[in-house]
């Protein structure tokens, strides 16, 4: 297996390539459906785990963020991203394979404890091979087409973890009523699946070109501190580190409250993710299309107001008058920050590759996981622990309870958090209100083009609006 990069790359490897990197994420994301979310929560919580322990689960992923230095350090001593992320790869999605056979193992089965345990590894070695994949995405995908090229992939992904996420859950429902014993036991064969496919997407890694690296020598900790100098990436630091732990606060706990609190069964708690993952899918093109013509910025500062006010709205989820609409209102909540989330993921990762000086992309993207893995990792430790002793308390004020209390704390940092984002600065960056209007333009456009068969004279004599003009005036 040939894992050297290449000097220069044809437009004919740049292109399959990115086939492959497409291809690669479809079954990642199978194994990440199948291994988190609310499938990771109903089974730790049929284990017995504390919220703090769930906490602990969620706080994982983005703790292991910390370790993303070792990548630079390997990057040093072998200039090969793609071995690197590859052998990463492998090893990280090796716990997986072993969390699925160890109730075949051992009669007790798979504890809380060795859960924790074996995936800590995993998002360990995954961490290493994400910052390595990161720097080798910047190099590998042109960057007029990152907001395409991204949406389009997360638009598939999301299609594959919709498709999955139902199914599973339909199963998972079905054993549960019928074969009530064997629930542990289906949780940990799909982490049997999940590593298979883990395993599938480390092959097409490693058939995927790179682009050799260029990567300044030096001291590990004084490369670090060069993204600290830069001002406007400091900025963003300081915006997506209080951001992360503004939504890492309370959102690991939504699909706890609606088990335990609203009492929704897990068929239910899927298919509200799965509509917000539905309306990501829908709205993804959109936000990448915008994204590309004006400025992520300005996708962060349309989509993440619309992301905090659904926030809010978690706290009327219980409302009295609210009671026989509840899995509506919850729809609506979850269509409404499925929009907003898909816009503010892709303009963050693609604002954060754009900042990135080239010849140290991976040191710039492996501080800012470093940093702001940090944060969203103490949030829900914080929020466990919260969430232990406020459902302890008889606390009661109009409808609110222990839980509106804390999904109304996350959703006031979140906004406070957008504060920060206005010191961001992105070259070739518009105002909001100029992408705005832009976007109202384009909607009456479209109106006119799907109307100009039905009357056609009237629309020749809207066709004569000066839209030759749009372009001007609109940059910050």
């Amino acid at each position: 297996m040939n894992l050297r990069p290449s000097d220069i790359l044809t437009e004919q490897q740049v292109n399959s390539g990115l086939r492959l990197v497409v291809r690669e994420g479809l079954v990642t994301e199978a194994m990440a459906t199948l291994t988190g979310g609310a499938f990771l929560v109903a089974m730790a919580l049929q284990m017995g785990a504390s919220n703090f322990q769930i906490g602990l689960l969620a706080a994982l992923p983005t703790f292991a963020n910390i370790f993303q230095l070792v990548s630079i350090w390997l990057l040093q001593q072998f200039n090969n991203r793609r071995a690197i992320a590859v052998i990463a790869s492998f090893f990280a999605r090796f716990p997986l394979i072993i969390i699925g056979v160890l109730p075949f193992l051992f009669s007790a089965g798979t504890s809380v404890q060795v859960l924790i345990f074996l995936l800590f590894f995993h998002y360990f070695l995954g961490a290493v091979s994400g910052a390595n994949w990161n720097s080798w995405m910047k190099d590998l995908v042109p960057q007029a087409k990152l907001g395409s090229f991204f949406s389009h992939r997360t638009r598939l992904t999301q299609i594959v973890s919709v498709s999955l996420s139902l199914m599973v859950a339909m199963m998972l429902d079905y054993i549960k009523s019928h074969f009530p014993g064997d629930e542990i036991v289906a949780y940990t064969i799909m982490f049997l699946i999940a590593g298979g496919f883990g395993m599938s997407g480390v092959y097409l890694l490693s058939r995927t070109p790179e682009p050799k690296s260029i990567l300044t020598a030096g001291n590990l900790f004084k490369l670090i501190r060069q993204p600290l100098k830069d001002k406007n990436f400091r900025s963003l630091l300081f915006f997506n580190s209080f951001w992360s732990f503004s939504l890492n606060l309370a959102t690991p706990f939504f699909s706890v409250y609606l088990m335990k609190s609203i009492h929704l069964s897990l068929s239910y708690v899927i298919g509200l993710n799965i509509l917000s993952q539905v309306s990501g899918i829908l709205f993804i093109k959109f936000w990448g299309t915008y994204a590309d013509r004006f400025s992520n910025k300005t996708i962060i500062r349309l989509s993440a107001p619309i992301y905090v006010l659904s926030l809010f709205a978690w706290i009327f989820t219980s409302a009295p008058a609210l009671k026989s609409f509840t899995v509506p209102f919850l729809a609506i909540i979850y269509t409404i920050s499925g929009i907003a989330i898909a816009g503010i993921n892709l303009a963050i990762s693609n604002i954060s590759l754009k900042l990135a000086p080239k010849d140290q992309a991976i040191v710039y993207i492996a501080a800012r996981n470093t940093i702001i893995g940090l944060f969203p990792a103490i949030a829900p430790l914080l929020g466990g622990v919260l969430a232990d002793f406020l459902t302890s308390q008889q606390f009661h004020f109009l409808f609110f309870q222990q839980w509106h209390l804390f999904f109304f704390t996350g959703a006031v940092f979140a906004a406070l958090s957008l504060r920060f984002l206005l010191r961001v600065k992105e070259e070739g960056e518009f105002t909001k209100r100029a992408v705005v209007t832009e976007m109202r333009r384009q909607f009456r456009k479209n109106i006119i083009v799907k109307s100009s068969v039905a009357l056609p004279g009237k629309i020749y004599r809207l066709s004569l609006w000066p839209l030759m003009r749009r372009n001007q005036n609109l940059r910050a």
